[in-house]
C-alpha cells in the first residue's frame, strides 16, 4: 500500500489523523492541514488508512494497492 494526498484539496477536517494517527498528522496544533507520516504503512494500519480514506470529505487521501502483503 501507498498513501498519498493532494494537499491543494484538504480541508483540515482532521478525520484521518484521528482514524490513522501513525499513518497521517496534522501540522500544526490548530488543525492545519494535514502530513503524511508513512507514505507506505505497515500491513497492521492499513485498515485505518482505508477508514480515513473512506472519512475524508474532501477525497484529498488516494490509496495505491499492491500486491506486496500477498507475496510475503
Amino acid at each position: 500500500m501507498k498513501v498519498t494526498a493532494n494537499p491543494t484539496t484538504c480541508i483540515a477536517s482532521g478525520n484521518c489523523s484521528r482514524t490513522a494517527p501513525r499513518v497521517f498528522a496534522n501540522l500544526d496544533e490548530n488543525g492545519g492541514f494535514m502530513s503524511i507520516l508513512d507514505e507506505r504503512p505497515p500491513e497492521s494500519e492499513w485498515d485505518a488508512v482505508r477508514e480515513a480514506e473512506d472519512l475524508c470529505p474532501s477525497a484529498t487521501i488516494q490509496i495505491e494497492e499492491d500486491d506486496e502483503a500477498d507475496d510475503a
